[in-house]
C-alpha cells in the first residue's frame, strides 16, 4: 500500500527527469528527424483516459503522415505509417515524450496503457478497474503480447496488474520492456498496423 500511494509517485518524478534530462540530445535529434520527413506538428497530442477516467492529453512524435481521402478524411493507419514511422515505433521511441507526462503525473512508468476516449463506455465493469491506477508508458499486457493479443485478453492482464501491483512486478515489467523492445514483439496484431479498434465486448 504504501508503494501504490507514495513511493511510486516519487520513483515516477525522479526517473523522468532523469530521463529527459539524460536523453535531451536524442530528444532535439528525433524532433529534427520527424520535421523533415514527416513534417510539422512534430508532437501528436491526443486526449486519452487517465486515473479513473480523467483525461488528459498524451504526448508522442509523429510516425504518420496527415494524408486523407477525397472526402478529407483520414487515410487507413497502414498507409499513413510511413517506414521511418514504423522504426520509431519498433524501436518505441515514438513514446519518448511521454516522460513529460509522466513528470506532470498523468502517468506512470508502468501502468495499463492510456486507450481512447471513445473506448470508457464500452468496458465492462471488470475491465473499467484498469483506471484504478494511473496509467504507464509501458504494462503487464505489453510484455505479454502487446498489440498482439485479444482485446480481452488485454483487459484482463490490465487488471490482474492493478490488482497484484507491487515494487516487485513493476521492475519485472520493465526488464520485460526491454527484452520486447529489443526483440520487436507485438507492434502489430495480426490484421493491422496497430491495433484493431475496440467495439465493446
Amino acid at each position: 500500500m504504501i508503494y501504490r500511494k507514495y513511493v511510486k509517485r516519487i520513483l515516477d518524478i525522479i526517473l523522468s527527469a532523469l530521463a529527459i534530462v539524460i536523453l535531451s540530445p536524442v530528444f532535439l535529434v528525433l524532433a529534427l528527424l520527424v520535421r523533415l520527413k514527416l513534417g510539422s506538428p512534430v508532437l501528436f497530442k491526443q486526449q486519452r483516459p487517465g486515473y479513473h477516467g480523467k483525461i488528459f492529453g498524451l504526448y508522442k512524435f509523429r510516425s504518420m503522415t496527415d494524408e486523407r481521402d477525397a472526402d478529407g478524411e483520414l487515410l487507413p493507419d497502414e498507409v499513413r505509417l510511413t517506414s521511418f514511422g514504423k522504426k520509431l515505433r519498433a524501436t518505441s521511441l515514438d513514446e519518448l515524450p511521454e516522460f513529460f507526462n509522466i513528470l506532470k503525473g498523468d502517468m506512470s512508468f508502468v501502468g495499463p496503457r492510456p486507450l481512447l476516449v471513445q473506448y470508457l463506455p464500452l468496458y465492462s465493469e471488470e475491465q473499467a478497474h484498469r483506471h484504478d491506477v494511473l496509467p504507464g508508458l509501458t504494462g503487464w499486457a505489453q510484455v505479454n503480447g502487446r498489440n498482439a493479443i485479444s482485446w480481452q485478453e488485454k483487459f484482463r492482464l490490465d487488471v490482474e496488474y492493478v490488482r497484484n501491483l507491487s515494487f516487485a512486478l513493476d521492475v519485472k515489467i520493465v526488464l520485460m520492456t526491454v527484452k520486447s523492445v529489443l526483440r520487436h514483439e507485438g507492434i502489430s496484431s495480426g490484421t493491422s498496423a496497430t491495433m484493431e479498434e475496440f467495439h465493446g465486448n
